[in-house]
């Protein structure tokens, strides 16, 4: 039986609708108009178009930008699956409020403002935790037992999609998505492991720099706790309680509550695109309301990507996680509809306008 996270889950979900094809017309149509080689901006174009299908207007406007970086601490860290200790997933999570990580200064650069949430970690830090968005502190060890129950894993996505749905409220136009937490690698290339049908030592890789030794064990973990726990790939809350964490699920309810309030939600590297995968295969629709960002680095990263169908717009072979590929592409976007909105006309410079050739 379904508990009262799921079923609020699935009535959010119901709501969410495919990006609107007419607008995505009418922007397609602009592009022509604007007095430049046709098709000349390549992904910027198609990402502007994709982002009138998503607020289904061609009026696309970029006000408010925010960066929700979910904060949680996994269980699977005791099986030495990391380099670095728990305690640096809340000492990080404070930072953000104090201007002192990298991705603080790259959102200022990209205009971005910073949501730091405490989804799950393992101590609270008071700068950053809130009651109503903690679902517990931090999941349990993947490897002996489930990471959490399922009602968790649905609090943890509905957590997610309410988070969107303040800051929609708030006039954010657009959510770029990062994380914070110790082992999530390891989480994330078990959920991808498991919804993309590879083995453990295809989507699993080093992490924050571990030895071969230390990768070796971290496969060795993953692959252990799928065959113990069978997480059914057509079962996202069941993949997600068994082998996933908090901050996977919190970020796959803030892509759905995007495509549900209408925002772009770009996606960072392989930890937010397998959470946009969870979305994704939750409410297909969803998928419409995603921008790529970069590939990562992770071994996992192109595959994730290839599975969303979404072609990244930076290969800098970053891995660096918080969000920092999200809010490097931000500048890109926002250049892309500067000239969709501001750039004279063929009509208005009286030059003719391109022809389209097949």
């Amino acid at each position: 039986m379904s508990g009262e996270f799921e079923k609020e889950l699935q009535q959010l979900t119901s709501r969410i609708r495919p990006a609107d094809q007419a607008s995505m017309e009418a922007a397609r149509a602009h592009w022509k108009t604007v007095g430049k080689p046709l098709n000349s901006l390549g992904k910027l174009e198609d990402a502007v178009t994709r982002m009138a299908g998503i607020q289904r207007t061609p009026d696309v406007r970029l006000n408010k930008k925010v960066l929700v970086i979910m904060c949680a601490d996994n269980g699977v860290v005791a099986e030495g699956v990391t380099q670095s200790g728990q305690e640096v997933t809340a000492i990080v999570a404070g930072n953000f409020t104090r201007r002192a990580t990298s991705v603080c200064l790259m959102a200022e650069i990209a205009g971005a403002e910073l949501f730091p949430v405490d989804i799950g970690m393992a101590v609270d830090v008071p700068e950053v935790t809130r009651p109503e968005y903690k679902v517990m502190a931090g999941t349990k060890d993947m490897l002996l037992e489930p990471a959490m129950t399922r009602e968790q894993a649905a609090q943890a996505v509905v957590t997610g999609i309410h988070i969107a749905q303040k800051l929609a409220a708030d006039g954010c136009s657009l959510i770029a998505t990062g994380e914070m937490g110790i082992g999530n690698t390891t989480t994330s290339s078990a959920v991808a492991s498991v919804l993309l049908g590879r083995s453990a030592e295809e989507v699993t890789g080093r992490g924050a720099g571990l030895s071969l030794t230390g990768l070796e064990r971290k496969v060795d973990v993953i692959r252990q706790a799928c065959l113990l726990h069978r997480p059914d790939p057509g079962d996202i809350l069941d993949v997600l309680s068994k082998v996933g964490g908090l901050d996977i699920a919190g970020l796959a309810g803030v892509f759905l509550g995007g495509a549900l309030c209408r925002i772009p939600v770009v996606i960072d590297g392989f930890i937010s695109s397998a959470a946009a995968l969870c979305a994704a295969r939750m409410c297909p629709a969803a998928l419409d309301s995603m921008i790529p960002s970069h590939c990562s680095g992770e071994p996992a990263g192109q595959m994730v990507l290839d599975a969303l169908g979404l072609s990244p717009f930076l290969d800098c072979r970053m891995s660096l996680g918080e969000g920092s590929g999200a809010v490097a592409v931000l500048p890109l976007l926002e250049m892309g509809l500067a000239v969709y909105r501001e750039m004279s006309t063929f009509e208005e410079i009286h030059v003719e306008q391109y022809e389209e050739f097949d």
